[in-house]
């Protein structure tokens, strides 16, 4: 089995984060997303490509330096969404199975839940109760982690397309998709009130001091990026406070805790 990150994605809905970062760079309990998806996957690192577009000098240089062994597939001139990447990566899957993850999925620590009974013939897909965003049946969201046989992957095209309308759909009109409820939690790190969800999740609600960071105001459950400053004069709630000084509120300061 090979293991697929997909991390190309522009994260328009994370803005303004994704003007300094990309998505999948930006920290989760002063850890890259990027590297909760590739330890999520635990393969080899011969065995794991990541696909990159958005910031792809930001991602090749990281790759670079903590995981060399990766295989990066670049995608220079538009992303080629979830399908399109797998096209791209057609001779480097090579007649294997794939396990696919999303680098903006924040989910189990590794997918053993998604292997276990897996007759290497339908598709698998991780999913998470979620009745007010539901992907399937009104109840199940999916949760960023699939695995494909050979036979679903060999045909994709190497163009923008996407893996739902591609390949879930059709498996699922044909009875061949398989959805696993996760025991996890997951979150979908796509806009900063989730984001900031996330970091609060993996800190047990304290808030995300990045290196370097300068505080010397006050911070109450919210992400300072790494070497970012707070004011003697400011308090942050609910917020995320990015390198370059701007503020993003997350939630309103006087809203619930953005993990319920």
């Amino acid at each position: 089995m090979k293991g697929i990150v997909l991390a190309a994605g522009h994260g328009t809905r994370l803005k303004p984060l994704t003007e300094l970062r990309p998505k999948a760079l930006c920290p989760v309990g002063n850890r890259p997303l990027l590297d909760y998806a590739i330890d999520r996957i635990r393969l080899d690192e011969t065995q794991i490509a990541v696909n990159v577009h958005a910031h792809r000098e930001q991602m090749e240089a990281h790759l670079a330096e903590h995981h060399p062994s990766v295989h990066v597939s670049v995608e220079p001139t538009e992303a080629l969404g979830t399908a399109g990447a797998l096209g791209r990566l057609r001779d480097w899957i090579e007649g294997d199975p794939i396990v696919v993850t999303n680098a903006d999925a924040l989910t189990a620590p590794d997918l053993t839940e998604l292997f276990d009974g897996w007759d290497g013939e339908r598709i698998r897909l991780l999913v998470a109760f979620d009745e007010h965003d539901p992907d399937f049946d009104g109840i199940w969201r999916y949760a960023g982690a699939c695995v494909m046989p050979w036979s679903a992957v060999r045909d994709l095209p190497d163009t923008p397309s996407h893996l739902h309308t591609e390949r879930w759909q059709p498996a699922r009109e044909a009875g061949a998709l398989e959805l696993i409820p996760t025991r996890w939690s997951f979150t979908d790190c796509g806009t900063p009130r989730h984001y900031l969800a996330a970091n609060l999740l993996v800190s047990g609600g304290e808030s995300v001091i990045g290196d370097g960071a300068v505080v010397d105001g006050t911070v109450e459950s919210s992400v300072v990026w790494p070497d970012a400053r707070v004011e003697p004069d400011e308090h942050l709630h609910f917020a995320i406070r990015l390198t370059d000084g701007r503020t993003v509120q997350a939630v309103d300061a006087e809203a619930r805790d953005p993990r319920e």
